[in-house]
């Protein structure tokens, strides 16, 4: 049996929350709850309020998931 791939969706930061976690509005008008991945943790990759981003949502679990990316 495969894994479940990941859903990628896009999104703008509203909220930062402690232990690394966000709240994150997406474009369909959602709310996540994300936490901030290990690569982003390691390379000190800062995320502020305001800042659009890219989450990863698991197809189980569609109102938490993992930010991976940051645009500019």
């Amino acid at each position: 049996m495969e894994k479940e791939e990941a859903i990628v969706i896009q999104g703008t930061v509203t909220t930062a929350l402690p232990n690394a976690m966000f709240k994150v509005k997406t474009d369909s008008g959602h709310e996540i709850l994300a936490q901030l991945s290990g690569k982003m943790r390691k390379y000190y990759i800062r995320i502020v309020p305001g800042d659009s981003v890219l989450v990863e949502v698991s197809p189980y679990d569609l109102t938490r998931g993992r930010i991976t990316y940051r645009n500019k």
